[in-house]
């Protein structure tokens, strides 16, 4: 079962109302098992997939503990059930672990994703890590784009970021080598040196400045 039909069955499980007949018992080992077959279904899910949908899931859980705890404590003590519940909730704990995980890593790529397509600017292609799409029309606006942009949001960039950034600034340097023969004008190349100079200093010194407030950071 996919997360979409697995939060559809939830909300149409957490509505059912249950027989006015029934037990307080039988109401609760339901409520019991609705709680942990929920959370053994979400467990069977990938991280990846899941990740959208995190608040949903949260919320859902919160409606199948406190259902469960709620019909258990209208009932004599039950260890089994008690039991069931605790098992759950520590299941459901370790899954939401491996969330906070996947989530971090994600929000960790769409962030470089970002920076990439900031940097690069508008002819930037994700698919092309060799920066074939760089040629001598475009390279001088590349490097316009891409140190402008440095300079624009030196100050808030992390040592991780500053890192990203210096693999980029390198593999725009490799293409320029070949574009350099495929016609790139000498005006263009004294255009490009003149930003080149600028970087560098300012990689350095922003790039030690981020790791100084890192490390003092880390102290406090």
């Amino acid at each position: 079962m996919n997360l979409i039909k697995i939060l559809i069955a939830s909300t149409v499980m957490v509505a059912v109302m249950t027989s006015c007949d029934e037990s307080p018992d039988s109401i609760a080992q339901k409520k019991v098992d609705n709680y942990s077959s929920y959370v053994d279904s979400i467990s069977k899910v990938e991280t990846k997939d899941i990740a959208m949908n995190w608040e949903a899931v949260k919320a859902n859980h919160r409606t199948y503990k406190m259902d469960a705890n709620n019909a258990l404590s209208t009932i004599n003590n039950d260890s089994e059930m008690q039991n069931t519940i605790d098992k759950t909730s520590k299941k459901f704990e370790d899954f939401k672990l491996k969330m906070k995980k996947e989530i971090t890593e994600k929000s960790a790529s769409n962030s470089k994703q970002m920076i990439r397509k900031t940097l690069l600017g508008k002819d930037f292609d994700n698919t092309d890590i060799s920066y074939t799409w760089i040629n001598k029309n475009n390279i001088l606006g590349v490097y316009q784009n891409f140190v402008n942009t440095v300079i624009e949001n030196k100050d808030s960039y992390t040592r991780e970021q500053w890192d990203e950034i210096k693999l980029m600034y390198e593999g725009i340097d490799s293409r320029k080598n070949t574009v350099e023969n495929e016609g790139l004008t000498g005006e263009d190349n004294r255009k490009i040196a003149a930003l080149k100079l600028k970087f560098a200093p300012m990689y350095t010194f922003n790039r030690m400045g981020a790791k100084s407030e890192e490390n003092e950071a880390a102290k406090q």
